[in-house]
């Protein structure tokens, strides 16, 4: 019998429709633009915010203005408004010579009231009050306020003109002694006031008095200014003395002698007393004090030696002596000579130290050297304008030298963001975050270490929590559960993943962080209750004879375990506060009887603190929200291992456990781990439920019970509130920076090991 002819080949029938080939060829073109655009749109985000920060990370920028010679006479202090346009110097006579920068009067000359009378003897400038200190040959001290003010002429052309408001004067140091050198406090309206001087003797001696002031608070502000006190402090102080500093606060004064000594006089309630003595330079034989002087603040001394060589000390807690005393807590950079010219800034902890033919503008919080360089003159005075945009610089000459200063970003540096920096008041180095502050001083605090650590705290506590319920869930949901059910529990799995991250956040503080307060013993049963007896049950289970395991289909297991489970959640829920009873006694220290409350005993048994708003909560909460996206992952990279590898495990004689955990895991091996990465960077971008429920707190501790602040909850808190370009402006884009750069860095060794993964454990070639 003949075989049947095959058909002909129609050649029509494989023919593409030119319709069909023009969509194929636009999506291919497509997918690739989209990749590229994908490509080019990361790279664009990164380099947005490389310009950004870029600016942090510069020095200061100064640039020469002009030179105005002035009168050949002895200059004694030299300062500047606010605005940088009408600089004056101090002559010894008493004549105080402003200068117009930018108008047509030139150098025009004032004269303080008090000296119409008598001799000028000595003066003290501080510039943030705009008030110059005058003390005469007579043995009294006047303050002089400048009010420097804009004026406006019929043309509209704004110029800054300035007017001498005299104080009362006072006595200091025995009547008619001449005062040589003064120095003046004031710590605000109605508050104390001092001022200290070395006053000459008849017998040629030089002593140290003080007037301290006091003024009372009216209905209309400050009141009348009266004296209140004359002290000699000459007894406290030994040898000569060559430097005198009073900080803002006015109870202190501060006495260096020629011998390199530091004389601390603290005003006590009984008077003043030598609260501390020390040398600056003590451990250097050849080492003499060229300079001594504060920085903005008044809490941070900065001492310069012959050498050049510039140390920092600060007031702060002494655990030994339990006050407030100096310690070292700044090294410089070594300057090339003495420097015996100071100038503070009054806007930061900038300050500019000056000699023979160099100069050096220095950051305080950083130790940072922000600008040096060397001169064709010797500076004999200089000052820093109010705003930080200007410096200026007297010479022996008797030319003033102004300077256009750039440095928008001083407290910025590699170390202030990720090294540890000693900050005034406190007694060591620290990594710190706090970027506001309640007054002027304020030292910016802008560590992004504790938001490193916060960030990788909230997101561990989260996948301690998430991993092993979302992968455990994923592993019984492809292999064990019947698919009857599954439709119906993959779906509400999924689900979870689209409740809004502030819904979360929103139970997390107001519902689930006060319930977990009072029952963390409960938590802490039901923890270790519920695997243990998971898999005690699931031993249980295989011991059962097949005839009893039989009457329960394949997948349906669930119906005897989960009754049981529930009930174990119970019973761990209500022994909570029998365990709590038993173990974690502790004595009240309000009301001194001995009670149970775990959250008494935790901070006296760890020495660690217990905050309502937790990591524990943060836990709990998050890896909610994770739980989701790692188990729809994992799911499906389970159930995609092919169903062949299954079937001929389970013929060899394989348990439906022994086929899921030898076989079925290590297939899906690069799938699983795909899941755990996205999980994690879900947690370590998550914002709203770390801001609402962790107290939003910068610490460095992995205390489960405490809080954090992580680099994307920051971000969110204070980027509205930052100044546009300001420094911290740019440091939480620095912030944005890192955790972009931890995230690719997890990604990219994630991609790598998942592919070696995928390659090992392949099943088709």
């Amino acid at each position: 019998m003949s075989a049947k002819p095959s058909p002909p080949v129609v050649p029509a029938r494989f023919r593409v429709a030119r319709r069909t080939l023009l969509i194929d060829r636009f999506m291919n073109q497509f997918i690739k633009f989209g990749g590229l655009s994908v490509i080019v749109a990361v790279f664009g985000i990164f380099l947005f915010i490389l310009i950004q920060i870029l600016p942090l990370f510069k020095g200061a920028e100064i640039e020469e203005l002009k030179t105005v010679a002035l009168d050949r006479a002895d200059y004694v202090v030299i300062g500047i408004d606010e605005w940088g346009e009408l600089p004056f110097a101090l002559q010894a006579d008493g004549n105080l010579m402003f200068t117009d920068l930018f108008g047509d009067r030139g150098t025009f000359a004032r004269r303080p009231a008090l000296l119409e009378s008598v001799a000028f003897g000595a003066a003290h400038y501080r510039q943030n009050l705009q008030s110059l200190a005058i003390a005469t040959t007579d043995g009294r001290f006047a303050v002089v306020k400048l009010d420097y003010k804009p004026v406006f002429d019929a043309d509209g052309n704004r110029r800054i003109d300035v007017t001498l408001r005299d104080g009362a004067a006072y006595p200091l140091g025995p009547n008619g002694h001449p005062v040589k050198v003064l120095r003046y406090a004031d710590a605000g309206s109605g508050s104390r006031k001092l001022a200290a001087g070395l006053v000459a003797t008849p017998e040629g001696r030089t002593e140290l008095h003080v007037t301290t002031l006091s003024q009372r608070r009216s209905l209309m502000g400050g009141g009348q200014i009266v004296s209140d006190g004359a002290h000699d402090l000459t007894p406290l102080v030994e040898g000569e003395i060559v430097s005198l500093l009073t900080p803002a606060t006015a109870d202190a004064v501060i006495a260096a002698n020629a011998a390199g000594e530091v004389f601390y006089l603290f005003r006590g309630p009984e008077g003043f007393e030598v609260r501390q003595r020390f040398k600056p330079f003590g451990d250097r034989a050849d080492a003499t004090l060229a300079n001594l002087d504060l920085i903005f603040g008044d809490v941070t001394l900065v001492a310069v030696a012959s050498s050049g060589e510039t140390r920092g000390f600060s007031l702060y807690n002494d655990a030994d002596s339990r006050r407030r005393e100096f310690g070292r807590t700044k090294t410089f950079a070594t300057l090339p000579g003495p420097a015996g010219v100071f100038a503070a800034s009054v806007r930061n902890k900038a300050f500019v130290l000056a000699g023979e033919g160099h100069a050096a503008l220095l950051y305080g919080t950083t130790e940072a050297t922000r600008w040096s360089k060397a001169l064709d003159f010797t500076v004999t005075h200089a000052v820093i304008g109010g705003k930080y945009d200007r410096m200026v610089f007297l010479d022996e000459d008797h030319v003033l030298h102004f300077y256009q200063l750039k440095d928008p970003h001083p407290e910025a540096s590699f170390k202030a963001f990720f090294g540890k920096l000693w900050y005034e008041g406190q007694p060591r180095p620290t990594y710190d975050w706090q970027s506001t502050g309640g007054s002027d001083d304020f030292e910016p605090k802008l560590s992004l270490v504790p938001l490193i650590i916060g960030s990788l705290k909230g997101t561990f506590y989260a996948l301690l929590f998430a991993v092993p319920i979302a992968l455990l869930a994923a592993t019984y949901t492809s292999q064990f559960l019947k698919p009857e059910v599954k439709v119906y529990v993959k779906p509400t799995m999924e689900i979870m993943a689209s409740l809004p991250s502030v819904v979360l956040g929103f139970l997390a503080a107001l519902w689930l962080a006060p319930i977990l307060d009072t029952r963390v013993p409960s938590i802490f049963c039901i923890v270790i209750a519920l695997p243990t007896v998971a898999l005690l049950f699931g031993w249980a289970w295989a011991q059962f004879p097949p005839r009893v395991r039989v009457r329960i289909a394949p997948g349906n297991e669930f119906l005897v375990f989960m009754p049981l489970m529930l009930l174990i959640g119970w019973l761990g829920w209500h022994a909570g506060p029998v365990l709590e009873r038993l173990l974690f006694v502790v004595t009240d220290p309000d009301t001194g009887q001995r009670v149970a409350d775990f959250r008494l005993w935790w901070p006296t048994f760890t020495g660690t603190p217990y905050e309502q708003r937790n990591s524990l909560v943060v836990g709990f909460m998050m890896g909610f929200a994770v739980i989701p996206i790692i188990f729809t992952i994992a799911e499906d990279a389970l159930s995609n291992v092919p169903q062949a590898l299954r079937s001929g495990s389970l013929a060899l004689g394989a348990s439906r456990w022994q086929t899921a955990y030898r076989i079925v895991l290590p297939t899906a091996s690069a799938g699983i781990f795909s899941a755990l990465m996205i999980g994690l960077g879900r947690a370590v971008g998550e914002t709203m439920i770390v801001v609402m429920a962790t107290g939003n707190t910068p610490i460095m501790e992995w205390n489960i019970f405490s809080g954090m602040r992580t680099l994307s909850a920051n971000i969110a808190v204070e980027l509205p509130e930052a100044p546009h370009h300001g420094t911290l402006y740019r440091a939480l884009f620095l912030g944005a920076m890192v955790l972009f750069v931890m995230t690719f860095f997890v990604n990219t060794i994630a991609e790598v090991m998942r592919q070696r993964l995928r390659e090992r454990y392949k099943t088709v070639e």
